[in-house]
């Protein structure tokens, strides 16, 4: 590598664990949409998944809902049907996860996930005392802004760590740009999900999994 890194962090999905079957998160909308009494649209639903988004202008103007009251709801709704999947091994670590104690750097982890989704994982895998500090989205629709490629929680996670070089590790495009504009390297992981992603933004390293990125770390 051409620097010598004192911090890593971690993006979470589809890095250290699997992602969530977008299904699953479908679901969770039309829960925090019944909660409200109200029948959202197909296709609606669909596209704010699949595009990743967070629907403020439609929410209002389709179905009469405050946003900043329905999507804390929709965070906690998406919140619930991950803690279960976590539960029963539906959305599991990837087994090179293990690869991480062999690093002596100073841990970080920051996620487009949702903040209390990220603290689960860490709780219940037993993670949580090897990262100094970690990051998902605040349920707000601020939080939800402020999700990368914007480059925030990856600020305050370098903050936290005091780092004069870090590495952010990530399996998106998001990921890549984030780390960019924080002002850091970045590594991509190209697992499977990944193997046919075209990158229009460039990494400072690509790896296929975390054992030889770890492999990497270690031998500088």
């Amino acid at each position: 590598m051409d620097c010598e890194y004192d911090a890593v962090v971690f993006d979470n999905d589809g890095v250290l664990i699997e992602r969530t079957d977008r299904q699953r998160l479908i679901e969770a909308v039309y829960n925090s949409f019944d909660e409200f009494d109200v029948t959202a649209d197909e296709a609606f639903v669909q596209r704010c998944i699949h595009e990743d988004r967070v629907p403020i202008d439609e929410v209002y103007d389709r179905y009469g809902l405050d946003p900043e009251e329905w999507w804390p709801r929709q965070e906690a709704h998406a919140t619930a049907v991950q803690r279960v999947d976590i539960r029963t091994g539906r959305k599991a670590l990837y087994s090179d996860v293990d690869a991480l104690r062999d690093l002596t750097h100073t841990l970080g982890l920051v996620s487009n996930n949702q903040h209390k989704t990220i603290e689960f994982i860490l709780n219940h895998h037993g993670l949580m005392d090897r990262f100094e500090t970690y990051y998902g989205r605040e349920p707000t629709v601020v939080g939800a802004h402020r999700k990368k490629p914007n480059p925030h929680y990856i600020n305050r996670a370098l903050d936290d760590l005091n780092t004069n070089a870090a590495l952010y590790v990530g399996d998106s495009e998001k990921d890549i740009i984030a780390a960019e504009r924080a002002g850091i390297d970045s590594a991509f992981l190209r697992r499977e999900h990944r193997l046919d992603l075209s990158l229009s933004a460039e990494p400072t390293y690509e790896f296929p999994g975390l054992r030889s990125l770890v492999n990497e770390l270690t031998s500088t």
